[in-house]
Order: C-alpha cells, then sequence, then structure tokens
C-alpha cells in the first residue's frame, strides 16, 4: 500500500517534523540502496586493505598514481545535471498516471438522477451500466499491472467476482477471437447501448441526459486509453541508460579516486589519512537513492511500497457504484429548516475550544487602510482637452481684438444630452471642423462658417421645431432662444457671394475684383427639403407644436446629440449646395440685392409656405420675408471676417 504520512507533517514546531521520518523502514531510501551500499563498502574495503598491507612500495606508488587519475577525471561526469532532468520527468509522468485512474463516482451519480424507474427493469439496467464501466477497468489493470493480473489471471476469475456474466464472457471470448487488439473498450460500448435504450424506453426523458451520460462514458474511456498508452509507451531507452552510466561509472571511479593516499608523498588533498569515507559514502546515498527513486517511479503500477493499490480501487469503485445507483437512487433526507432559517444565512459559526486559536477576521485587500488626500483625488486633464482650451482662447482672443467673449463647449453634454464622458462628443468634433473651415459642400466648394456660440447654455435640450417650418407664418419658438440666437443660422456675406460672372465660385477664392454681393436668404422650402432629406441619415427628433392663434411650441423631445449633429450638418450642407447652383444661373432678380431697404410685396393669397424651392415671383418672397423674421440680420454679430 502507498506510504503515507502526511499526519505527521501536519505542522512544524521545533527542529521540524522530518526528524521522525528519517526513523522509517517501508517506503524509506534506505530500503532501496542498503544492498548497492553494502556492495559499494566492501569494494572500497578490499582496495583499502590491499593497498596498505598487500603492495610493496613501488606498487603503492603506482596505485597512488591512478587513484589521482580517477580522482581528477570523475569530476568530469554530469551527474547531477543528467540525473536531475530524468527523476523530474519522472515525478511528472508519476503523477499523470495516477490522474488517469478512473473514478465512476460521476457516471453512476449522472444514472442514478437522470434515469428514472423503480421497477426491475430500470434497477436492472442503472446497476449493469455501471457493472459494465467497472469491468472495463479490471480488463484494462489486468493488462498493464501485476497487481491486478495475479488476481485476475483469467476471465473464469472475473466472472467469479462477479464483474461479467457467463454470457458476457462467451461473447466477448468470440470478439477476442476474431481480433489480436485489446478489447477493454467492448464494455463501455454496451453501457452505451443501454443508454439508447433507456432513451427509447422513456426511462431518460431529454436528450442533454444522454448527451451528458455519453460524454462521461467517453472521458472514462478516454483514461483508460490513457492508462494503456502510458503502459506501451516509456521514457527513451537511451535516456534511461545514461542516466544510469553516469552513476555507476562515478561511483566505479570513486571506488579508487577516494582512497586515502600515504600522507608522506605531500599528494594534494591528501594531508590526512583516513580508513573510512564518510562524505564519499553520504555522496553515494544521494546519488544513489536519487537514481533509486526514479526507478521506483517509473512505473507505478508495479509491486514496489509506493505502487498505486490497484486491488483497492477496484474493490471502492464496483462498491460506491452500487450504492449510487440501487441503494441511494431517488432518496433524500426529509426536507426541514436549517438552523439559520430564520436569519437566512449564520452571522458567525461556533468554535471549539481546541479551535479557537484558529479563528481569524476576514481578509482584506492590501489597499484597504490606503488613504487618498482629497487633494490628489482630481482628474488630471487629457491632453485633448488642454489643447482645445488654448486653441479656444486664442481664436476669441484673436477675433475680439482682446475683448473677452463667453467661450462656447464644446461638449455635447451642453446641447441636449446628458452624456458624462470625458471624450469629445460628434457634436464637438462638428464645431471644431467649422472653427478650422474645413467643412466642404457636395461641390467641393471651402465654405466659411463662422463659430456658433450659444447665447444660453443653459438651456442645452432645445431645437429648432420641425413643425415651425410647416406654418404659413414663421414664428419663433420661445423655447428654443438658445439655438435660434446662435450664429450657426448666420451666414456671412462674403462667404456666399458669388462673382458677377456666375462661375458659382464664393468671392473671397476668386482672384478678380470683387463683384456686386447679393445677400442669398435661404427659402424656407429649400430648408423644408434639406431637413426631410438629412431625416433619413439621423435620428427623429419628435416635437409636439400646439398650433394656436399665439403660436407657441411645445418642449421637444431631442435625442442624442449624434442625431442633432448628423441633422444639422446634412441640413446646412444641402442648403449650401442648393445656393451654390442658385448663383450660376446669375443676377436674375430672383435674390435681395444687398443693401434693399424695400423687398417685394408678398400676394396675400399666397399663405403656404411649402412652396417648391424653385418658385418665382411673389411667391417666393413669402419665404424670404419668412426666412428674414427667424434670421434677423439686426442679431447677427458685427464681426463680418470670413474665417
Amino acid at each position: 500500500m502507498t506510504v503515507t504520512y502526511t499526519h505527521e507533517v501536519a505542522d512544524c514546531k521545533g527542529f521540524g517534523n522530518f526528524w521522525r521520518l528519517l526513523f522509517r523502514w517501508r517506503g524509506s531510501v534506505y530500503k532501496l540502496v542498503w544492498m548497492d551500499l553494502l556492495c559499494y563498502i566492501i569494494i572500497y574495503t578490499i582496495l583499502s586493505v590491499v593497498y596498505r598491507v598487500v603492495l610493496v612500495e613501488e606498487q603503492k606508488r603506482m596505485f597512488e598514481k591512478v587513484s589521482l587519475y580517477c580522482n581528477y577525471f570523475s569530476d568530469y561526469i554530469p551527474v547531477s545535471f543528467v540525473l536531475g532532468f530524468y527523476v523530474s520527468i519522472v515525478i511528472k509522468r508519476w503523477w499523470n498516471q495516477y490522474q488517469t485512474l478512473m473514478w465512476p463516482d460521476s457516471l453512476a451519480l449522472f444514472v442514478s438522477t437522470c434515469m428514472h424507474g423503480h421497477d426491475r427493469q430500470g434497477r436492472l439496467m442503472r446497476r449493469t451500466i455501471v457493472r459494465y464501466v467497472n469491468l472495463s477497468f479490471v480488463l484494462t489493470l489486468t493488462m498493464i499491472t501485476p497487481r491486478a493480473k495475479k488476481r485476475f489471471p483469467t476471465l473464469d476469475h472475473i466472472v467469479e467476482a462477479g464483474f461479467m456474466t457467463v454470457n458476457e464472457k462467451n461473447v466477448f471470448s468470440a470478439m477476442v477471437n476474431k481480433t489480436p487488439h485489446p478489447l477493454y473498450y467492448v464494455p463501455l460500448v454496451w453501457a452505451g447501448t443501454l443508454v439508447s435504450r433507456a432513451r427509447r424506453e422513456g426511462r431518460i426523458r431529454d436528450d442533454f441526459a444522454v448527451k451528458t451520460m455519453m460524454d462521461e462514458l467517453n472521458n472514462l474511456r478516454v483514461k483508460i486509453n490513457g492508462l494503456i498508452s502510458y503502459d506501451w509507451i516509456s521514457i527513451p531507452l537511451v535516456y534511461t541508460q545514461v542516466v544510469s552510466l553516469s552513476v555507476y561509472t562515478f561511483f566505479l571511479s570513486t571506488i579508487m579516486g577516494r582512497q586515502f593516499l600515504d600522507p608522506n608523498q605531500n599528494y594534494p588533498k591528501n594531508t590526512i589519512d583516513f580508513y573510512f569515507p564518510i562524505f564519499t559514502i553520504l555522496q553515494f546515498f544521494f546519488y544513489m537513492g536519487w537514481l533509486k527513486v526514479a526507478e521506483s517511479l517509473v512505473n507505478p503500477f508495479g509491486e514496489d511500497d509506493d505502487d498505486f493499490e490497484v486491488n483497492w480501487l477496484i474493490d471502492r469503485n464496483i462498491q460506491v457504484s452500487y450504492l449510487i445507483v440501487d441503494e441511494m437512487h431517488n432518496e433524500h433526507p426529509e426536507l426541514t429548516q436549517d438552523l439559520y432559517w430564520d436569519e437566512v444565512f449564520p452571522q458567525e459559526l461556533p468554535y471549539t475550544v481546541a479551535a479557537e486559536q484558529y479563528k481569524r477576521d476576514p481578509p482584506m485587500g492590501s489597499t484597504a487602510n490606503l488613504r487618498v488626500p482629497e487633494t490628489e483625488q482630481e482628474f488630471i486633464p487629457t491632453l485633448e482637452e488642454v489643447m482645445e482650451e488654448k486653441t479656444e482662447e486664442s481664436g476669441e482672443a484673436g477675433k475680439t481684438g482682446g475683448t473677452p467673449r463667453v467661450r462656447r463647449l464644446d461638449s455635447a453634454r451642453s446641447i441636449g444630452s446628458s452624456m458624462s464622458g470625458r471624450k469629445s462628443s460628434l457634436m464637438s468634433v462638428l464645431h471644431n471642423k467649422w472653427r478650422r473651415g474645413d467643412l466642404r459642400s457636395s461641390t467641393g466648394s471651402q465654405i466659411s462658417v463662422r463659430r456658433s456660440r450659444m447665447r444660453s447654455v443653459s438651456q442645452s435640450g432645445s431645437q429648432v421645431s420641425d413643425a415651425s417650418f410647416g406654418s404659413s407664418v414663421i414664428k419663433r419658438n420661445n423655447t428654443n432662444t438658445s439655438f435660434q440666437g446662435s450664429d450657426m443660422l448666420h451666414m456671412s456675406r462674403e462667404s456666399l457671394s458669388t462673382d458677377i460672372n456666375g462661375e458659382g465660385r464664393p468671392g473671397f477664392l476668386s482672384s478678380s475684383p470683387k463683384p456686386t454681393r447679393k445677400k442669398i436668404i435661404p427659402s424656407l422650402a429649400t430648408i423644408k427639403s434639406s431637413s426631410s432629406t438629412s431625416s433619413h441619415h439621423s435620428s427623429r427628433v419628435d416635437t409636439e407644436v400646439n398650433k394656436d392663434d399665439k403660436g407657441a411650441g411645445s418642449q421637444p423631445r431631442v435625442g442624442s446629440a449624434h442625431s442633432i449633429a448628423d441633422s444639422t450638418a446634412s441640413a446646412i450642407a444641402s442648403i449650401f449646395t442648393i445656393q451654390t447652383a442658385e448663383m450660376q444661373e446669375g443676377d436674375k432678380g430672383e435674390g435681395v440685392v444687398e443693401g434693399s431697404d424695400s423687398p417685394r410685396e408678398p400676394d396675400p393669397s399666397e399663405g403656404d409656405a411649402e412652396r417648391p424651392s424653385s418658385a418665382q415671383g411673389p411667391q417666393e418672397n413669402v419665404a424670404v420675408e419668412a426666412a428674414r423674421e427667424m434670421t434677423p440680420v439686426e442679431d447677427a454679430p458685427k464681426d463680418e471676417n470670413v474665417h
């Protein structure tokens, strides 16, 4: 049986607890190396006696030269290096073989839980399945370990032990005659067939349970196959030979090389004459014991003291399997309330007097007592935020000539969004593009738009109502003053002026002298059409407007900041595209000339503001007047420079 000493090393007190293990014989290193050590001491003693008593002076000088030669070259044998790697491989292989041993507890639990039926047939199926699994394990062990083979030398012994019936033995023997390969897996095939039959008979109620049991059967087959593989594939023989030769040749050389020579000859390291080589014996004890450990663990299915107790494992597996699938099938104690039913969970479990010394507080994190001062708890601004703030301050100072201006918030948090992230939003990126003049229309012309500034930063949820564009007379929505009063809707005259030839280029890009400028005011229908077009690419903004005589609009329901930015950008780009096409028609009187004080009177019969943008004559003036009312020129800043 495997030597167990865990209970003797449970704690370390005094000089240690390994001292008590040094005096054990069973499974000890003394039991492994005593015979080799005895032979080594006998040979060493014989050579020492011959050197001291039998040889004459001339022969002694020759003996001494041979001893010095063996001692010098014995150090070139890499015993520690070769032996250390070999033992590490053997230990790892030994533990992996233990992990491949079969434990049918999981399969028995699945069979007892998922295979229903208290009748004789159901009980017979459950017991037969686990018996087949244990039979497969027994057949495998009889192939790889002498302990199991001596216990069950033939199939008749297995039948007599109750693992196999006579009929099953006949079927198995017939299959053995058909193939020379081992048939350890045949009982597992029979167990899988019984699982499938139980599913057809309704004893297993779902396919998932069938799959679970088949997966467990396959896992057991993999483990059994692993045992066969470890028995078949050993550590390469050449490695074992190298290790054995290195150890034995080293100690053969030390038999001559470690002899105590005559001190009168003044040989180096031979100034003292001892009769017994104490440290050489210890070195032999360690190296040879190391090699014996590898020899005993290279095959843990043998008959050594530390080999696996496979016979005990066979008995244990068959008993536990029958107990789970038969005695404990669908059985459990009576359901009663636990001791902590009213408390939900125990605040503290009791300790005995002997265990009171082990009572400890719950472990906390290593930073539980670390405190950060309040002055160091502020976040450091990112590089992007610092650069944007510096750019804003320098740009506003240049525009106003040093006069402080109200700074616009770059984050979309101030425009109808409750985002709390530190990263710049889409509206902030769009405003930065307008400030740098990078926004281009669909025709490729660069359009400079004055940077917008909100009059009221606190009114972040206001937007232009779609319903206000559809009325005959456009009235300002009192709830959207922050958006209507912004400079976003005020366009520079120079940025929208065209040359006199009607080429469609902005005046500030033309090399010719500046022509007569016209103030192009976008028509109401154009804005409406652009808003409709942009609605396909952005989120919908639902606005409910009370269409009464006062024209007051209700509060709009604004979507995310990304949808606002997409809708606004698409509408402005579409307006600029249409106005560029109109400018190519030249000076035909459809716009209002800059400086004119009396525009044409609108047609009284015209009341619908949703006319097409291409309408001519008095019908267009209604939209012009409406756009004037929505975008008053006097509200625009006096700074008309093109940015």
